[in-house]
């Protein structure tokens, strides 16, 4: 090698070192931007229980960074602190944010074979009752309760059972009790409600309305839309049936705890409990009073 080749190389040892030196420093920087978030993430989540009342603390911090990042890019704000700042001089912008910190995703018959198994496995056991209570916690929109409406009023025990549902979002909650879906989802609906055994015509529980479907009619009578938290309020019933379905993925591991233990508290012995397909009641602390009545569809029975 002669010594322009040398040199050559030296130098490109040299730039080589300055990259990866820079990119040390770019990868540093980002961690340190990621831990000032979450820093702040976590002051923004006091302020709001200070403030509002509403406990967010112990949600997935995993899906808290993404819909808040969302929240900035959509407020015009670089920092959390920034919109700290301006949701705790102005409610209207909690309100507005409070759609980002609630999850307001759900279909009519979501997971139809949840459904299926509750038509066959679990109604005929609740049939034995003279009276049913059903709490639909995290309600959300509402498609989750219609769907169970529909399912009982299918089975002849409509009449005898008493819904209760429940949710932490005002806009929910009057958005499920108003029972409207755009028309664009039937479709969906449909192929889940005849998947879930359904004896009918879906369309036999709708009609047109306002540009969507409207679910409630016939349907309403017998249904209590209530606030409630899972991360700060209590019992308030006993049921034979709890549905909380893709609630508890969003929370952390103490609040999961939390909310089963208000599941099983509420629960009359020999009671269900049903969950999302990627929630379980295994490894925490209320399994062992439950028996595993369907796994495979996330159906528990209490002991």
């Amino acid at each position: 090698m002669n010594g322009d080749d040398k040199r050559h190389e030296s130098n490109a040892r040299v730039r080589a070192g300055k990259t990866e030196i820079a990119m040390s420093q770019s990868e540093l920087d980002a961690r340190q931007r990621m831990s000032d978030f979450d820093i702040e993430l976590k002051l923004l989540l006091e302020a709001i229980y200070l403030k509002y009342q509403h406990d967010f603390r112990h949600y997935a911090m995993s899906s808290l960074r993404r819909r808040l990042a969302q929240a900035l890019d959509e407020f015009g704000l670089g920092t959390l602190s920034q919109l700290q700042d301006r949701i705790l001089r102005d409610g209207d912008q909690f309100s507005r944010l409070f759609q980002y910190l609630t999850v307001q995703v759900s279909d009519m018959f979501r997971d139809p074979a949840y459904f299926l198994a509750l038509r066959e496995h679990v109604l005929p056991r609740l049939r034995t009752y003279p009276s049913i209570k059903v709490w639909v916690a995290g309600c959300s929109t509402g498609e989750e309760l219609w769907s169970l409406k529909i399912l009982f009023d299918e089975e002849g025990l409509t009449e005898r059972t008493l819904f209760y549902a429940t949710d932490i979002n005002p806009d929910a909650l009057a958005r499920a009790e108003a029972g409207i879906y755009a028309l664009d989802r039937i479709q969906g609906f449909t192929q889940n409600y005849l998947a879930a055994g359904g004896t009918r015509s879906l369309s036999d529980y709708y009609h047109a309305a306002y540009s969507g479907a409207r679910f409630a009619g016939s349907l309403k009578g017998r249904v209590v839309f209530a606030d409630h938290s899972l991360s700060t309020d209590e019992v308030f019933l006993e049921a034979h049936l709890v549905s909380c379905r893709n609630v508890l993925i969003y929370f952390d591991r103490g609040l999961q705890d939390r909310a089963l233990g208000l599941f099983e508290n509420a629960l009359v012995r020999r009671g269900f409990l049903g969950l999302g397909s990627k929630e379980t009641l295994r490894f925490s602390r209320h399994y062992d009073a439950f028996d595993e009545f369907r796994p495979g569809e996330r159906i528990y029975q209490k002991r």
